[in-house]
């Protein structure tokens, strides 16, 4: 009879930018310090691909308002 495979969650998505950030240069010291063994540097190299890829959708999407932001002339400010 087949073995039973464990299933584990997907890591929960970061609570903000920052938060990923630090996540993600905890997990970079982590890999370049060569301790982990192989599958553990795996998981952390996938894990870091998912925390990169939410930190370009936030960065994207703050881009996004600040180019409506500038369009709609807000960017013109002069102090009194």
């Amino acid at each position: 009879m087949p073995k039973a495979s464990a299933t584990t969650a997907p890591p929960a998505e970061p609570a903000s930018y920052e938060a990923a950030l630090e996540e993600l240069e905890q997990l970079v010291g982590r890999i370049e310090s060569g301790q982990l063994p192989l599958d553990q540097m795996l998981a952390g190299y996938q894990r870091g691909a998912a925390l990169l890829a939410f930190c370009r959708k936030r960065l994207d999407a703050v881009q996004d308002q600040i180019k409506v932001l500038d369009e709609t002339g807000l960017n013109a400010w002069a102090p009194e």
